[in-house]
């Protein structure tokens, strides 16, 4: 029994990599760099070279799990790379969805195998974006204090685990948060403490985070939903969810749990 993840480095693809390996499973890591990749990801996993967006070009012998992270480029090639995974005997997807049921998402449910998605609130590591600027000026620039129930990517990464090697999960859509829901503020003050000396926080306008997000080449139309998501939180992105302890039989990791281990990041 192998598993394929896809996007194996990335923020969530690494921490799936580590649990499946954790709990004995054969895992192939696709990433574009392996040499690169090998010293990102625990010894035991195979590393090969490709791309989620090729489909046409990976290589299923032996898989017969897929860890699929939904990421830009992939809504026209992914429902091809569903079907060549189906076709070639893979038989459980999880899917970590793109932010909503698009062709991807759409395609797995339709896949006819069992698969589970996996829909997880703002990442911890968002967190990292404030790094540059509190190391150099002391500072955070936000443009709202609103509520996030932060989900820490290793617990993504166990229940995607958790749903690619244990029975019971199929056809079910998981809603991932953290154990708490916390302003930018309160995350302050907990990073404050965490690196040891006081980090300010300035508002900015909404306009000026959008241009922000311009300036790092990210397209306007996606840096006005991102913003726009800030600024209107739903009530699944505020609202804590039980669902991380529910598979996983152990409470969901705390914001401080993330800190102590990036604080670093921020001194």
């Amino acid at each position: 029994m192998t598993t394929l993840v896809t996007g194996a480095t990335g923020n969530t693809g690494r921490q799936v990599v580590r649990e499946l390996l954790e709990r004995g499973a054969r895992v192939r890591a696709l990433t574009r760099d392996p040499a690169a990749a090998a010293a990102l990801l625990p010894a035991g996993a195979e590393l090969v070279a490709g791309t989620h967006t090729e489909p046409a070009a990976l290589d299923f012998t032996g898989v017969d799990r897929l860890h699929i992270t939904v990421t830009a480029g992939l809504a026209d090639v992914g429902p091809e790379l569903v079907r060549r995974a189906v076709d070639s005997g893979v038989r459980r997807i999880t899917v970590l969805w793109g932010g909503g049921v698009g062709p991807v998402e759409q395609a797995v449910a339709d896949s006819g195998v069992e698969w589970t998605r996996l829909e997880p609130q703002e990442f911890m590591s968002n967190t990292l974006t404030w790094a540059d600027s509190i190391r150099a000026e002391g500072v955070i620039r936000e443009p709202y204090d609103f509520p996030s129930a932060l989900v820490h990517e290793g617990d993504i990464g166990a229940v995607a685990a958790i749903a690619l090697l244990e029975d019971g999960h199929s056809g079910r859509a998981y809603n991932l948060t953290g154990p708490e829901a916390l302003t930018p503020g309160q995350r302050l003050k907990l990073l404050s403490e965490a690196v040891g000396r006081a980090v300010a926080f300035e508002r900015i306008t909404h306009e000026q985070a959008i241009e922000r997000l311009l300036a790092t080449g990210v397209p306007r139309a996606d840096a006005e939903y991102v913003v726009g998501w800030y600024a209107a939180p739903n009530a699944e992105s505020t609202t804590v969810d039980p669902t991380v302890e529910q598979v996983t039989g152990r409470p969901a990791r705390t914001f401080a749990d993330w800190l102590a281990e990036h604080a670093a990041r921020f001194r």
